[in-house]
């Protein structure tokens, strides 16, 4: 089963990553304070759809594209119905999504890196509100 995620163009340093997933429509999103990103006045939000034999590379390839040159934490994530890929830079979360709590040190990474705890919302089984 192929994978579905999102990822954002101002968050890669090397694009080259978009050419290695199909590319299913695109948003803009004003950047507001509550991003953290204020060196950018918009988020291009790619939805993507990525080959399940492709998933493990497509990550790794994320994983070193993330421009990380203002400090900001980056992340992309696609999941399938049995399996959730979190991408950060230089680290991947592989999370077997019939299994809650593998979703904790995903979330305390990205909270660990500094991205707002509304933004590392990946668990279905707990509600934003709860973190």
């Amino acid at each position: 089963m192929n994978y579905r995620g999102v990822i954002i163009d101002e968050s890669l340093n090397n694009k080259d990553v978009l050419s290695r997933v199909r590319i299913l429509g695109a948003k803009v999103a004003k950047v507001t304070p509550k991003h953290k990103t204020p060196w950018l006045n918009k988020w291009t939000l790619h939805s993507v759809e990525i080959l399940e034999d492709k998933a493990g590379a497509v990550a790794d390839k994320l994983s070193s594209s993330f421009d990380y040159s203002h400090g900001s934490a980056w992340y992309a994530d696609f999941k399938n119905d049995k399996t959730h890929y979190i991408i950060f830079k230089d680290k991947i979360f592989k999370i077997d999504r019939s299994k809650p709590k593998e979703y904790q040190e995903a979330t305390d990474y990205g909270i660990s890196l500094g991205i707002p705890g509304y933004q590392v919302d990946f668990s279905p089984h707990v509600k934003q509100w709860e973190r």
